[in-house]
This record gives C-alpha cells, structure tokens and sequence, in this order.
C-alpha cells in the first residue's frame, strides 16, 4: 500500500506529464505493478462497486427492529433469535452488523443544582494501594467527606474499609470541620445500604445510629448514578495525585500529621471553583456557622465482638493473636477494639488490654498473664521426666518456664530432651542449652542442631542410639552417672603412690 499523496503523483506524471511506468517507477522508487495499479484505479477518492450479499441480509430489519426496542440486547442473544428464525451464519457476522445498528445512547444532560450553606455533604472510600507492616500487607484507604458548599475536606486514613472504620471515619471528620451536614450523601455500599428496593432503602443500623447522634439525614444516590456524589470523586482524585503521590510517611500518625498541614496550607487555601473571588477557606468560614452542632459527646465507634479461645489463652483477631488470663481459656469472652487498643471484658469486667497491632502473625502478650500460667503449671503434679531433666541440666528450668508460657512444653519435647541426655551427656546438653537460650525460640530440635554442631567441631564419631527391650522394667530403668576417676587405680599402667 502506498499513501495516497504519492498515487495521486503517480498518476498525475502518467496522465499529465505522459511518462512511462517504467520511468515513473525509476524516479519514485517503487515496483512498476505498483504504478500500473495507482494508474489503473478509477477513482482515488471514492471506491465504486456495491457490498456483496449476505446470508444475514434478510434479518437486518429484524435484527434493526428488535434493537429500536430493546438498545442494550447482547449480539449473542440476537443470534439465538435468528437461528430460531432460520439464520444459518455465524454471530461474528452478526456482531459486526449490530455494531453499526444498535441506537447510540442519548446524551445525558444534567442541571445546575445550586447547595446551600450547611446542606449536605458527600462521603466516600478512595484506595491508596497497599503499604507493608511488619512481615504482611494491608491495603490503604482513605475515607473522605466532604461539604457540598464550600468544597472543604477530611480525610481518615485506614488500613480496612470495615464498619468501624467507616463510622470512625464520619466522626473524626465531622469534629474536625466542626459541625455536620444536615444531609450525607453516600453510594450504595454494604456499610450504608444493606437492602434496596426501588424507593425503598434498609440502612445499616449502626449508620441510623450515627445519624441520630448527629441528627443528619443519610441520603443514598440512585444506582449507577455516581454524578450525584461527582464533588467527592473529584476531591478523591484531587487527594491522590495533589497530596499523596511520591509522599513518603512513616506512619498512620504521621500520614494524618502531613495530611492535615497540607489541607490548611494548600487544599483550603485553593480558589473556590464557583466563587473564583473567595478561597475555600474563607467558603468554608460562612459555611461553618450554619452547620449542625457537635453533640457533647463523640459517637461511639468501638468495635464489640463475643469470641472465645482454644487451648492456648489467646484471642486470634485481624491477623494476630492477644493474650487472655489462662483461667478464661474456652470461655465466651467480649472483644472490643479500637483504632488503637484491643480490650476483653469477662462480662463487665477488663480483664486484658493491648496496643493493636496492625503487623501479620504477631502475638501480643501480657507478662502477668505468663507469670500466671507458669505459676500454675509449677503447681501441677510434678513430671518424673522433667524432674530428671532438671536434675541433670539445671538451665532447662529457664526453657521450660518459656515453654509452659507458650503452651509448647509437650510429651514429645520431653522425650526428645531426655534421648538428648542419653546420647551426649549432662554437660553438652547443658552448653547447647545455654546457646539456645541466647537466641529464642528454642526447642528441642534446636538443641540436637547444636549438639550435632559440637561434636562435629570436636571430630568425634556419631552417637549411636541404644536400642533396649520393649520391657518396661528394662525401659524405665534410670542409672545414675558415677565418678570415672575410681576405674584409674585399676589400670595395671598407672604408677602405685610410694607408701
């Protein structure tokens, strides 16, 4: 193929200029049946000729007719209905024809609907991708109000989209600005609007809780209908690419921190889009006067959850694990958490209280609630096995107080240390003990790697296990080690002390 401009040279150097093809094909630099063929076209601008007949041609009023009344009808049902009707092609064909006859939708045109100081405000969650916390992942949103009227803004920036944190989001927002919308406008997400038919809207309760704390109407938008809440979208872009892009923290507190200095300084001191004379904040000024005021207490957004444990005295919530004392262990226990502390009450009464941790796997622990569950371990019946185990490596009391805090001092453990014992002897088993304690956790396993590791440092042979009768009088039998230095007198080699 050749661009037009150079067949129209083409053609006019053969019908104009008379040369020949071979001549034109020289000066131009291209193959001669290229020529002939510029020169053989009818017509450069138009085509002539008529489209070819196709087996769908005798449908194209049906398939036209059924589109005027029903636009959005896939091409694939179409092709249903005009097999039934004894088309024999293909829905490719028939694809490429809806294309061009299916309506084009009409242009939706929308009115200027002018809001009043103090009338509503629009809500919504934005996504911010995901920052790492310790050894996992969270994703990062922000929620974000903000007031019709005078464009101002306030954003909460979470590591969920939960209930709680949808609820905390409207409360530190609305204390921030001061007052509250008489009217919040919200899609239709699961912590607004858990049940819509037509007109008729089932809110989420704990929402019409907030909204009688703050006595604001909460006003969902008609589905797919996003332009109702535009000035929130907008603001949302505004936020992820005027604030946060290439905006390094270290932190949630500092993020807030940043954010807040950025809204006063540059979000609020920006000209209003509608008043270009006023700046937000001056906007924001006459709004704030008629807004509905703060009640004299913030709605309560803690989070209240019944749980219970398993056999080890901890609570597993959002990814981690916190301790509780051993005596609740499988007991139904109430869970409240916050955005910074996680508490359980035994019916009325605290009985454990935490800093969150937002990290993936970590176990929050309260040192009373260990000395607790050792105390009482040590109280329990004592165990021959870890009597002997005691006897003869001291240190391993330590081990076992970290054992019995985890709940991991099991039959198997003790058994293992015991073969330990046998193998290699009181005092390597009590240097692998102390090295195992400097770099917790430390198990069994952990303890034959180290003695493995000293007797190949040593050059000494392997320990070959002794293998006894199945007999429990031969199993059970216990020897005590005696002093080696006795046997000395009996060598025949070693020199008699003069009398």
């Amino acid at each position: 193929m050749i661009p037009p401009e150079q067949r129209a040279e083409i053609r006019r150097l053969y019908y104009a200029e008379h040369w020949r093809v071979g001549t034109i094909a020289t000066q131009l630099g291209v193959h001669h049946e290229t020529v002939r063929a510029a020169i053989n076209r009818a017509s450069v601008l138009t085509r002539g000729g008529h489209c070819r007949a196709t087996t769908l041609d005798p449908y194209l009023a049906f398939v036209r007719d059924t589109l005027a009344q029903y636009p959005r009808l896939r091409a694939t049902r179409l092709h249903e209905m005009l097999r039934v009707r004894g088309y024999p092609g293909s829905a490719v064909q028939l694809r490429r024809a809806v294309r061009h006859l299916r309506p084009a939708p009409a242009a939706a045109a929308f009115l200027r609907l002018p809001t009043l100081p103090g009338e509503s405000a629009q809500v919504d969650w934005g996504s911010f991708g995901r920052i790492r916390i310790g050894r996992g992942e969270r994703p990062l949103s922000g929620f974000v109000l903000v007031l019709s009227y005078s464009r101002a803004i306030h954003a909460v920036f979470t590591l969920d989209q939960t209930l709680e944190s949808f609820l905390r989001g409207h409360v530190e927002a609305i204390h921030a600005l001061g007052g509250c919308a008489r009217t919040l406008v919200y899609d239709n997400l699961k912590s607004a609007v858990l049940d819509r038919q037509g007109s008729a809207i089932h809110f989420h309760p704990r929402l019409l809780e907030l909204a009688g704390h703050y006595h604001f109407a909460p006003r969902p938008c008609a589905p797919a209908r996003a332009h109702e809440k535009g000035k929130v979208e907008r603001q949302i872009q505004y936020l992820r690419h005027a604030f946060f892009a290439a905006r390094p923290f270290r932190d949630l507190d500092d993020l807030h921190a940043q954010f807040a200095q950025w809204r006063d300084t540059v979000a609020h001191q920006r000209r209003h889009p509608e008043r270009r004379d006023q700046t937000v904040a001056a906007v924001f000024a006459d709004e704030q006067r008629v807004l509905l005021p703060l009640p004299t207490h913030p709605f309560e957004t803690t989070l209240v959850r019944p749980t219970r444990s398993g056999k080890q005295p901890y609570l597993t919530f959002d990814r981690n694990q916190y301790s509780l004392p051993h005596t609740l262990v499988r007991r139904p226990v109430t869970l409240l958490a916050d955005a910074t502390t996680v508490r359980v009450l035994d019916g009325t009464t605290e009985v454990a209280r935490h800093a969150r941790s937002y990290d993936t796997g970590a176990v929050i622990e309260d040192p009373t609630h260990l000395a607790a569950l050792v105390e009482a371990k040590a109280a329990a019946r004592p165990i021959t096995a870890r009597a002997r185990l005691r006897q003869a490596v001291p240190a391993l009391d330590t081990l076992f107080t970290q054992w019995a805090a985890h709940g991991d001092g099991g039959v198997g453990q003790l058994r293992r240390l015991l073969d330990l014992l046998d193998d290699y002897g009181a005092t390597a088993l009590a240097a692998a003990v102390d090295e195992a304690l400097t770099r917790p956790p430390a198990s069994a396993a952990t303890i034959a790697y180290l003695l493995e590791q000293q007797r190949r440092r040593r050059g000494l042979a392997p320990v070959v296990p002794l293998v006894l009768p199945n007999h429990p009088g031969v199993q059970d039998l216990e020897v005590p080690a005696h002093a080696l230095e006795s046997y000395d007198a009996l060598s025949p080699d070693r020199p008699r002390d003069p009398e």
